[in-house]
């Protein structure tokens, strides 16, 4: 699966509609874009079943704000709607797969437990 442009509009359904989604937050102006953007295709290509969209920090700097992006690139991914990673920095292809590889590992009943105790808690305070 090819990488996907998206909007401000389209993030959150994609983030809803798929299971696992990574987000780049990138800049065209920004080197270590440019040099992550090929280590992102080719892992888009090789895991058909995750979406791999591509935020251009420019054109959807309101996005960028509220996802509270302060540098770039920026790799975040969720699973079941959840975000379980969120770092700056361009990633080599290794580092990639192992995030990849991470998020596709993660006991989800107890990520969305540990969701649910963290709101519980922030409710009670």
């Amino acid at each position: 699966m090819a990488t996907v442009d998206i909007t401000g509009e389209q993030f959150a359904s994609t983030i809803e509609d798929n299971d696992i989604v990574l987000v780049d937050f990138w800049a065209a102006w920004c080197g270590p874009c440019r040099q992550f953007a090929p280590t992102y295709g080719a892992a888009s290509d090789k895991h058909a079943d995750v979406v791999f969209a591509k935020v251009d920090t420019e054109a959807e700097q309101q996005l960028a704000a509220e996802a509270g992006i302060t540098s770039i690139p920026t790799l975040m991914a969720f699973r079941e709607k959840v975000l379980v990673f969120s770092q700056p920095g361009a990633l080599n292809g290794q580092q990639l797969e192992q995030v990849i590889e991470a998020v596709k590992g993660l006991d989800m009943e107890e990520v969305h437990a540990h969701v649910a105790k963290a709101r519980a808690e922030a409710k009670e305070n």
